[in-house]
């Protein structure tokens, strides 16, 4: 699934590659991705692109009217075009859920535009046309971003004092932290020394500062990398960039210890069991 970075790149990435375009085309594919009816998603047609945002794990395209709110999910993504395919895009089992077509600026030959798409059966890319973002529910409860500056240590201890369960799923909870995802959770806990099965409400006061410095640390360095990669080479960036998760059987590369794995349902988690459980 795409976190913090990758949406944040991705989304000033297509800020650069829209604004000030115009809407041509707007192709639904996947009928079941559009979670709203009113307005219908056809009125965006001929509006113009104002920016796009990231909020959370949430795509904000900001017209000049409604808005249209992209959730990639889990296996979602975005495909650029520099010369979007004429052809126009039918329902099928395919990938495919939404094709834009772009106006033509600035006398460029053709027109651009971008498909989103999602790989495999489990299909909950979902798609809003709203006129504020926070009138979906998932957003407007979505917590603090860590790259915000106002998230400092005492924010995270406030949070985590109030969190059921584990560290683990406190992490990826979206209402407390707004971007954090299975992958970044797992390279945190890693690189704070912490196990992923602890108590959010049991850290000491030196813990919940090194998992704050892990947090803005791995963060702001996943963006930093991925900045300036297109749509298409930032999944492998982040998945090259992985110590302990999606490792399982590797070595750890702190203390040289077999990296271990839990699974569950759908998803799994990677941790090392010398540095992080003992």
């Amino acid at each position: 699934m795409p976190e913090l970075p990758e949406l944040e790149a991705l989304a000033r990435s297509l800020e650069l590659q829209t604004r000030g375009h115009r809407l041509e085309r707007l192709e639904l594919v996947s009928f079941s991705a559009l979670k709203t009816v009113a307005p219908p998603i056809s009125e965006l047609v001929g509006l113009r692109v104002q920016g796009w945002e990231r909020r959370g794990k949430y795509l904000c395209l900001r017209l000049n009217g409604p808005w249209l709110v992209i959730h990639l999910a889990r296996s979602g993504w975005v495909r650029w075009y520099d010369l979007v395919p004429e052809a126009t895009a039918r329902p099928s089992r395919g990938p495919l859920t939404l094709r834009v077509g772009l106006s033509a600026e600035n006398d460029q030959p053709g027109r651009p535009g971008f498909d989103l798409t999602e790989a495999g059966t489990e299909k909950r890319l979902s798609l809003w046309v709203v006129d504020d973002p926070t009138r979906i529910d998932a957003v407007g409860r979505l917590g603090i971003d860590p790259l915000d500056p106002a998230f400092d240590s005492p924010t995270l201890a406030r949070l985590l004092a109030g969190a059921p369960g584990t560290i683990k799923s406190a992490l990826t909870s979206q209402s407390l932290l707004a971007g954090v995802g299975n992958a970044y959770s797992d390279e945190v806990l890693h690189a704070a020394r912490l196990s992923p099965f602890k108590a959010a409400q049991g850290l000491r006061a030196d813990q919940v500062a090194a998992l704050h410095t892990a947090l803005v640390e791995i963060l702001g360095a996943a963006l930093v990398r991925a900045q300036g990669l297109a749509a298409g080479q930032l999944k492998d960036q982040k998945r090259s960039s992985m110590r302990v998760h999606g490792r399982t059987g590797s070595r750890c590369p702190a203390c040289g210890a077999t990296v271990r794995e839990v699974a569950f349902a759908t998803k799994s988690l990677q941790y090392c069991p010398t540095c992080q459980t003992g």
